[in-house]
């Protein structure tokens, strides 16, 4: 199993389509362990592998917030606060951000490069300075 850096290819196709609104649509990102298989061709958020319910950390993960949408140049991208979760002992090895107001359609998969371990603390995912770095954008 792995998981794999990536803007999921399916999301591509259902931004042309306009199946997407990343500021208006509830927008989560979920949390994974090494089990996982997750990469360009997930489709959709599955709970599959997710990291375990309890102790800091709730199915289906938390809702990004602060989200926009921009451009930077000739850049277009999506940018949202960082997520954390609180109180936490787990550890996941990479995350989902998906689509929860549209059937829970994948958006992009972020790969740790390993298992990242948080014992009663803070675990956040710091995203790349908005722009041409952000996570998600269109050059």
């Amino acid at each position: 199993m792995a998981i794999s850096q990536a803007m999921c290819t399916s999301f591509k196709a259902e931004v042309l389509d306009e199946q997407h609104d990343l500021v208006a649509d509830t927008i989560k990102i979920a949390l994974f362990t090494s089990s996982a298989s997750l990469g360009a061709s997930t489709t959709a958020y599955s709970t599959s592998n997710e990291v375990a319910n309890g102790n800091g950390y709730a199915t289906g993960g938390v809702e990004l917030t602060s989200r926009a949408v921009a451009t930077s140049g000739t850049t277009a991208y999506f940018d949202a606060a960082d997520p954390s979760w609180t109180s936490a002992t787990f550890t996941a090895n990479g995350a989902l951000i998906y689509n929860s107001s549209a059937s829970n359609k994948a958006i992009a998969v972020l790969a740790f490069g390993g298992d990242f371990t948080v014992a009663g603390g803070t675990f956040q995912i710091v995203f790349p300075a908005a722009g041409a770095n952000a996570i998600i954008r269109i050059d």
